[in-house]
């Protein structure tokens, strides 16, 4: 799948509690329940009996607006105050190890959060929108996934570390989520997607626990019972980390609606990762990826899906980036 383990750091913030040998089976569930023997929506696959979350009352869709937080500590501020501004959005200078590394310690915490990953469509869509644009600020971490940001961010003297992806996350963090027994659950992509993705993780990690999975029908947001029964779900299964796969702004409208039912989770905005993890959608190559050509690989694979994206928006909003850019490091 391409997947190059991250030499995660995580050892460093467990304690004696979280560093218990463990060989169970993947804890699997689905829909708000947790019973020992078959897993209902992955056959092949053993559960174990626990705990889940209460399902709470059915509820309507809630506006998309992000949720007031308490002020940051100390250490989080200093990150903020790092953060590199390109694109007309504000990216956290992290590695995927030190993104692991974050989200495992707030976890310890009990504390929850949001990752967003900017692209060159995701800063497109922002510039234009402000709703857009409130969600991805309101995200506790921010990464760039996408070379054009990288790039852009080298040419105006604050570089990155590197680009971070969703589908490199899914992996990193379901490593993490395993060795510390993080529930997680696994949400979009079209019918079996998720099960099959699940099915590859925890067959990467026999220690991860799957909470459960589901794949909304399109429009489920737009119908108050379809959305109530997608968010209940997840509620009902108590997950401490999220990835949903529905595609930006759809899946940060779901997540902001979520984070104050569930705290102490953190939810990963991931487009693609799901149905790449689960092998439905084939990555490019990784001299592809390092180069920034990626998007022409799924372009020639995906042409009718992806053709005006990549080629009438994103395209031209990138070489203007790229163009702005240079102009501005060159004369600062």
């Amino acid at each position: 799948m391409g997947h190059r383990p991250v030499a995660a750091g995580y050892d460093a913030v467990s304690s004696t509690d979280d560093s218990a040998s463990f060989g169970q089976d993947a804890m699997l569930s689905g829909h708000g329940e947790r019973a020992a023997g078959q897993h209902p929506q992955i056959p092949g696959l053993s559960t174990v009996a626990g705990q889940t979350g209460a399902p709470i009352g059915k509820q309507g869709a809630a506006p998309a607006v992000p949720r007031q937080r308490p002020r940051p500590d100390k250490a989080t501020r200093k990150r903020l105050r790092k953060r590199v501004h390109v694109a007309g959005v504000a990216i956290d200078p992290m590695t995927e190890s030190e993104v692991v590394d974050h989200v495992i310690a707030a976890l310890k915490r009990g504390e929850g959060g949001h990752i967003v990953t900017p692209n060159v469509d995701i800063s497109r869509i922002v510039a234009r929108d402000p709703e857009a644009r409130r969600l991805v600020e309101g995200a506790d971490l921010a990464v760039a996934d996408g070379m054009p940001l990288v790039w852009a961010a080298k040419l105006l003297g604050t570089p990155l570390p590197g680009r971070i992806t969703g589908a490199d996350l899914i992996w990193s963090l379901s490593e993490a989520a395993a060795f510390y027994r993080h529930p997680v659950y696994l949400l979009g992509g079209p019918p079996g997607v998720a099960t099959q993705a699940a099915r590859n993780l925890t067959g990467r990690y026999p220690g991860l626990i799957v909470a459960g999975v589901d794949a909304p029908t399109f429009g489920f947001e737009d119908v108050p019972e379809s959305y109530a029964r997608v968010r209940d779900d997840v509620i009902a299964t108590g997950p401490r980390l999220v990835f949903v796969g529905l595609g930006f702004p759809k899946q940060d409208r779901l997540i902001a609606a979520l984070r104050d039912d569930l705290p102490g989770t953190w939810f990963v905005g991931c487009g693609s990762a799901i149905a790449f993890a689960a092998g439905t959608v084939q990555r490019a190559p990784g001299w592809a990826q390092h180069s920034g050509l990626e998007w022409v690989f799924r372009l020639l694979r995906e042409p009718g899906r992806l053709a005006r994206r990549y080629l009438v928006d994103d395209l031209p909003y990138a070489l203007r980036l790229l163009t702005v850019s240079l102009f501005r490091g060159l004369f600062s």
